[in-house]
This record gives C-alpha cells, sequence and structure tokens, in this order.
C-alpha cells in the first residue's frame, strides 16, 4: 500500500514539475516577444536616417507629430507650405488706341485760369506732375519737358488742357518745367538737354521724351504724346503759320525723341542763344543719323498758340 502510494506522489510531482517548467517557458516567450515589440516602437525615436542627421534642427518639425502625415519622397524633411495670402490683380497692358480720345478739342484762352482750378480738375495727379493710370500698365514712361521763364499765365492753361489729354492717352508720365534764372538771353536747347537729364535723375525709367514749348496746345487728343522708332514731330500745324508747315524741315514747337535717340544725336545743341536756329540744327542731327522725322496726319497735328508778346531779351538768332 505504501508503495503505491509513493508512485502516485512521484507521478504527481513530475506532473507538476513539468507544469511550472511549461510554465517557465510560456513566461519566458511571452517576455521576449514583448521586449521586441517594445524595442522596435522605440527605435523608430532613437534611430536617425542620413537626412535627419544632416538637417538635425528640422528633425523635431517632421511629420511624425500628424497622424496622417506621409514622408517626402526625396528623404527630406518636409517644409510647411506658407498659405496662400490675397492675390494682387493683375493689371493689362493699356492699349495702343485709349478708348477714352474725344478727338478735336475746343481750346479757348479768355477764362481766367487759377492754378488751383487745375489742380482740382485733375485729383489723380500727384504732386510734381507725376501720373500713372490705375486701370491699364503703359508701355513707356514718359518725361514732358518744357523750358520756361516768365510764362506762369501760358503755363496754367497748358496744364489745363495737358493733364486731362495725358490722362485720356493712358500715359505714365512726369511733367518737367525748367526755368532759365536771370534775365540773360534764353537758351531753349540747353535747358532741354537739361531737362532730359534732371528727369533721368528723378527717375532712371523714363524711356520717351517730349519737347514742348509752353504757348503751345494740341487740339486734338489722338496726337498721341508717345515714341516710336523714329523722332517724331508732332506740332505739325500751327494756327500762327496757316495750320502748315512753315518749311519741309522745320523740327520746332513739339517734339519727341526716345531715351536712345537723343542720346544718338549726341542731345541738342547748346550755343543757341535767342528764338531760332536749335530745331534745325536738331533736324540736321537726325538726318546724319541716318534717321527720319515722323510726323501725325495734319488733322490731328493741329495746335493753338497762346498770344504773347516775346521777351525782349530772346532776339532772333543771328545765326539762323
Amino acid at each position: 500500500m505504501s508503495r503505491l502510494l509513493g508512485g502516485t506522489l512521484e507521478r504527481v510531482c513530475k506532473a507538476v514539475l513539468l507544469l511550472c517548467l511549461l510554465h517557465f517557458l510560456v513566461a519566458v516567450l511571452l517576455y521576449f516577444d514583448v521586449y521586441a515589440q517594445h524595442l522596435a516602437f522605440f527605435s523608430r525615436f532613437s534611430i536617425r536616417s542620413p537626412a535627419h542627421a544632416l538637417y538635425p534642427a528640422a528633425s523635431s518639425s517632421t511629420n511624425c507629430s500628424r497622424p496622417n502625415a506621409t514622408a517626402s519622397s526625396s528623404g527630406l524633411p518636409e517644409v510647411p507650405s506658407a498659405r496662400p495670402g490675397p492675390t494682387a490683380p493683375v493689371i493689362p497692358p493699356c492699349p495702343d488706341v485709349p478708348p477714352g480720345l474725344v478727338g478735336r478739342v475746343v481750346i479757348e484762352f479768355s477764362s481766367p485760369m487759377p492754378l488751383e482750378r487745375v489742380q482740382r480738375e485733375n485729383p489723380g495727379v500727384l504732386l510734381g506732375g507725376r501720373y500713372t493710370p490705375p486701370d491699364c500698365t503703359p508701355a513707356q514712361t514718359v518725361a514732358v519737358i518744357i523750358p520756361f521763364r516768365h510764362r506762369e499765365h501760358h503755363l496754367r492753361y497748358w496744364l489745363h488742357y495737358l493733364h486731362p489729354m495725358l490722362r485720356r492717352q493712358r500715359l505714365r508720365y512726369g511733367i518737367y518745367v525748367i526755368n532759365q534764372h536771370g534775365e540773360e538771353t534764353f537758351n531753349r536747347a540747353k535747358l532741354l538737354n537739361v531737362g532730359f537729364l534732371e528727369a533721368l535723375k528723378e527717375d532712371a525709367t523714363y524711356d520717351c521724351f517730349i519737347f514742348s514749348d509752353v504757348d503751345l496746345v494740341p487740339m486734338d487728343d489722338r496726337n498721341l504724346y508717345r515714341c516710336g522708332d523714329q523722332p517724331r514731330h508732332f506740332a505739325i500745324a500751327m494756327d500762327k503759320f496757316g495750320f502748315r508747315l512753315p518749311y519741309a524741315s522745320y523740327f520746332g514747337g513739339v517734339s519727341g525723341l526716345s531715351k536712345a535717340q537723343f542720346l544718338r544725336i549726341n542731345g541738342f545743341p547748346n550755343e543757341y542763344w535767342g528764338w531760332g536756329g536749335e530745331d534745325d540744327d536738331i533736324f540736321n542731327r537726325i538726318s546724319l543719323t541716318g534717321m527720319k522725322i515722323s510726323r501725325p496726319d495734319v488733322r490731328i497735328g493741329r495746335y493753338r498758340m497762346i498770344k504773347h508778346d516775346r521777351d525782349k531779351h530772346n532776339e532772333p538768332n543771328p545765326q539762323r
């Protein structure tokens, strides 16, 4: 009986020992499985790719913190894109034929013309006579140069008529009144040279220069104050000449040259004092460089001159 009991107890102990061994093996397997999972999880934060090593400062701002983020295909850290702001409106180029032109304009010089009226009628013109059309981008930047002395009355009429015309022509322009100080004999061409240089000092983008006497007002706004491939003579039909050219080579009154054309003829002559002579010299300079004078149609190149008495210091030039 005791031998039977001892055999049974031995079998029970072996079974218990076997169960303990089996439990130990299962625990070891589970331990290593959990350890491997933890190791794989933490390795994502401790092991850096070559791109992270090159950009350590950017590693903290990668897309790991965003649940639906995707890595860049190049392996480099993604740079967050800025939120698109409001886009600036695209301003179209100004048309070759401005739509607001009125054609023939009635010109009269009898009404009083205070400078305050000129300012009130042209609210879009900036201080200094600068204007840029708000609805289109002009192809040229135009400087209008006026040789001047003792003609305030004429200048007010000129500004009264020219500002609205130039605005209707959709020009980006600036007006430069070049005053000769003192009472010495007038030198128109030298003042025009000064105006060319002074305008470029203020704005180097000027590429078209209109040289205008202060007493000449165009009678048609279709006579566009622009520069072309050739020097331009605008005032081809003045009322004082019966609305025709006084002679074929006449280049006086109002003319226009691009910056390149002005430099090509080496500017205007400085040696002409008094009335006349310089415009013929300019015509010859243009002809000698191989350029030709362009002119508008006689029906739109008409001008009215403001009546005045010549300054006693502006005698006709003896070289003419």
